[in-house]
This record gives structure tokens, C-alpha cells and sequence, in this order.
């Protein structure tokens, strides 16, 4: 990969400027004003691919927005690499907490990226780390050393739930075959201690809304007379965690299964320190589930957790009313074996239960997904492994993460494929807050180490 890795250095300057002009376009998915944004996004990126040589690239149409698909058939001998990405990004509010506008990028040195980081909304989540993919797939197909067959799958819906993709594959089965598919939409421990993400908890995402009297009250008037929609949802939530940090749903634990004793050791490994933790987001101490580790907490773990809350008057000033609605949205984080649309109605029966006589309580359900775990025997985890000690110098730890890709447990479902979870991005890139950030170096090394991927799973595949 030696020719891989002289183009790499040589047009290094050109893909930061590519991914750029990239996350300048505010491919927001979740609000329909950004439509036409989302739209040139995957244009952008469909351009990108048929300009560095792959083949049969389609812009594809869903009831939502469209996803881009391309292919490179080297040889049909050859095994074959699903690269599956997303260009849409999260809203950017508030925007007055980000330090500089948040689609136009800026590069600044931090801390932890002394040597910079590009700060703009997708930086990291996902555009940053998907483009590396179409980079590093890039340098192969100039140097001549594209040792895989390979087909992109990149979507514009991740952030609202992938809402369509399940279709899409359901519908192109055949056109979507591969050998193993590979993500970059993780992290990893440190940048020098390169981690595999080997397991994802699922998701249960819901919207409460409570309902008391016909119309907004005057505070003095009907204060201590009727039930207060906020004072009650403050009060509901408020039951939903119990003294020692456990869930109070009925049944929520019911299929949790407890990791080994064994298994808790092998995660303790991977290096922590609570001071820096805590340092890191200006607090003072953690806080959780008693009997697990903050490392446990997020990841191997169930959780519950207020997302947003609104209602009644939030302007400048003072405004005594009491609210007819209140309303929040929540969602809960799951582990293997945990079913999504089951925990959705058991919150649902438990939340809607929890309602006094004087309020009204609806919960909606939203977008969900199953955990799913990654076997560190496969051939496409020992090709990552390898990957990663040729560009890092040292083996990656396999770590489970406490975040959600719905998806992978579906493409597992209906692929039958596992997903190798190749991320190169830190906790600490602020992905889903203002200021987002992607260091220059893990754009770079992510870009690096891909291609050492192809290599050593085209060559574990042939033995």
C-alpha cells in the first residue's frame, strides 16, 4: 500500500478543502427547510464518487430523503466491502453557544488536537469520518491497489431514525451483496490508543405530552386550585429513576443479562481516570447506576434519559400562567437482547399510569433500534486489528459503546453481514453539541488506515 499511502500525502491539502466545501452545505435532515440543503449534499457527494472512478453511482429516491450508492467491481473473484456512511447532520441550536458559525469551518488548535481540529457541524458526525472512506478509496483506485470489490451505501436520513434505508435493502438485496460491511461513525479511546467499537446499545425514542386545564391560567387565579401540566411532568419524570439510579419501568430489566465477572475485567482495561472525566465536562462527580462503573454506565448498560422539556412562557420577563400543556422527549438507551418496540410500550403503560386525575398524558413513540455486538474472531475484525497496528503501531482494544446506529442490527437482519465499527473520532468532539470538532489528525490517520483494512481483509478472505 506504499503508493496508496505517497498519493494520500500528496492530495492531503485537496481533501480538506473537499470535506470543506462538504460541511458547508447544512444537510440537516430533521427540519424540512434544509430539504433542498440535504439534496445537494448527496449530489456533492455522488459528484465525489463518480469523479474519482466509481462506478454505476445512483442518486436514490425514498419517501424521505435520498441516499447515494455507487460501486467498484475490480474483480468478482475478489471479496467485497460495503462502506455505509450518512451525510445528513444534526440541527446546529443553540447557535449561540457555538464559538464560531457553525456550516462555516474553521480550523482551530485545542488541547486534545494541538495540531487542529475543523469545527463546523457533521465534522465528525458523520461527513468527516464517511469522507475518509471515499478518500481512502480514492487513493487506492489512482495508486492501482484496490484490493476489494467495493460499493457505497451513503444515506441522508441517520439522523431522524434512517427512517427509509430499511426498504431500500429489503428492496436491493442483490445489488447491496458484500462480504463484510465497514462503518466509520464511532470512536476511539484516545488518539494513541486506537479501539474497535464492538458493540451498540439500541434505542427507544418517545415524546410525552401532558394536558391539564382547556387553556393557558392566570397563576394567581388558579394557583393550588388545578393540576400544573409542568409542576406534573416534573414530578412524573422526576419517579422514573429510583434512589440507586434504576430505571422504575416494570419489566424494563426483564432481558438485560448481566455481563460476566470476566468480561467487566477485559473492559476494565481500557484506560480511564475520573479526575480527567470530570475535568473534561466541568463537574464535579458522576452519576448513574449504582454497582457499575462510569465506563459500564455507558455502554453495557441501560439508561433513561430527558432529552428536552418544555412549556409555558420562556421568553424574556415574567409571565404568571399556568401552562395547559407541558412536554418532553426521552429516550432510552438499550442493550442486547432488550426488544425497542417492547420497552416502548412498557414506558408508555408505565408513563401513561403515572398520570393524575387532573392532567392528560399522550406518549408517541418515535424512531428505535435493536443493540448489536460485533464477535472479535471474525475475519473482519482481525482485518481491522491488523489495519490499525500498521498505522498506530500498537493493537486497538475492542470497547462497546454507549451510542445507537439502528441500522447495523438491520443489516445484519436482512444481509446477513456483520459491520465492522472502524471510528476515529473522540468523545470529546462535542458530535450532537455546539462545537462540534474533528481533529485534523484523526481525519488524516482514519484516511491512513482504511486501506491497510482492504489489504488485510482481501488477504484473510483468500486463506
Amino acid at each position: 500500500m506504499q503508493k496508496t499511502q505517497n498519493y494520500i500525502n500528496q492530495e492531503s491539502t485537496r481533501f480538506l478543502q473537499e470535506l470543506i466545501s462538504l460541511l458547508r452545505i447544512p444537510s440537516v435532515s430533521a427540519d424540512p427547510k434544509y430539504k433542498k440543503n440535504v439534496n445537494d449534499c448527496a449530489e456533492a457527494i455522488a459528484d465525489q464518487l463518480k469523479h474519482m472512478g466509481i462506478d454505476c453511482v445512483e442518486i436514490c429516491s425514498t419517501e424521505g430523503h435520498p441516499l447515494v450508492y455507487g460501486e467498484k467491481i475490480v474483480n468478482q473473484s475478489f471479496p467485497t466491502v460495503l462502506v455505509y456512511g450518512h451525510y445528513d447532520v444534526q440541527p446546529a441550536d443553540p447557535i449561540d453557544l457555538w464559538h464560531s458559525p457553525p456550516f462555516e469551518p474553521e480550523i482551530k488548535n485545542t488541547t486534545i488536537h494541538p495540531g487542529g481540529a475543523i469545527f463546523a457541524r457533521g465534522a465528525c458526525d458523520d461527513k468527516g469520518q464517511m469522507f475518509m472512506h471515499i478518500k481512502a478509496v480514492e487513493a487506492m483506485i489512482n495508486a492501482g491497489e484496490l484490493p476489494c470489490n467495493v460499493k457505497f451505501l451513503i444515506e441522508g436520513e441517520e439522523e431522524i431514525g434512517s427512517e427509509n434505508l430499511g426498504d431500500f435493502v429489503k428492496a436491493n438485496r442483490e445489488k447491496l451483496k458484500a462480504d463484510v460491511i465497514l462503518v466509520s461513525d464511532t470512536g476511539m479511546l484516545a488518539n494513541d490508543i486506537p479501539s474497535i467499537t464492538t458493540g451498540l446499545r439500541g434505542l427507544s425514542y418517545v415524546e410525552v405530552e401532558v394536558t391539564g386545564p382547556n387553556r393557558d391560567l392566570h397563576s394567581g387565579l388558579y394557583g393550588g386550585c388545578v393540576a400544573n401540566p409542568i409542576n406534573v411532568l416534573a414530578q412524573m419524570i422526576a419517579s422514573l429513576h429510583d434512589d440507586q439510579g434504576k430505571i422504575t419501568v416494570p419489566g424494563f430489566y426483564d432481558k438485560v443479562v448481566d455481563l460476566s465477572h470476566e468480561e467487566r475485567e477485559e473492559m476494565a482495561k481500557a484506560p480511564y481516570s475520573h479526575e480527567a472525566y470530570c475535568s473534561a465536562l466541568a463537574i464535579h462527580d458522576v452519576s448513574g447506576e449504582e454497582g457499575y462503573t462510569t465506563r459500564e454506565r455507558g455502554s453495557i448498560r441501560p439508561t433513561l434519559d430527558v432529552n428536552g422539556i418544555w412549556g409555558g412562557y420562556t421568553g424574556e420577563g415574567a409571565k404568571t400562567v399556568i401552562a395547559s400543556k407541558a412536554y418532553a422527549k426521552i429516550s432510552m438507551r438499550l442493550v442486547p437482547d432488550q426488544d425497542p418496540n417492547e420497552i416502548t410500550v412498557l414506558f408508555k403503560q408505565h408513563f401513561e399510569s403515572l398520570a393524575p386525575k387532573g392532567v392528560k398524558v399522550e406518549v408517541k413513540p418515535h424512531h428505535g433500534g435493536e443493540a448489536a455486538v460485533t464477535p472479535i474472531d471474525s475475519i473482519g475484525y482481525k482485518a481491522a486489528s491488523i489495519a490499525y497496528e500498521k498505522s498506530f503501531g500498537k493493537k486497538p482494544i475492542p470497547v462497546r459503546s454507549g451510542g445507537s446506529i439502528p441500522i447495523i442490527a438491520m443489516f445484519e437482519k436482512e444481509l446477513g453481514l456483520k459491520t465492522i465499527l472502524m471510528g476515529f473520532g473522540l468523545d470529546s468532539d462535542a458530535i450532537h453539541s455546539p462545537n462540534e470538532h474533528y481533529g485534523l489528525f484523526n481525519f488524516y490517520k482514519g484516511i491512513e488506515t482504511i486501506p491497510y483494512f482492504y489489504e488485510a481483509f482481501s488477504n484473510l478472505s483468500r486463506q
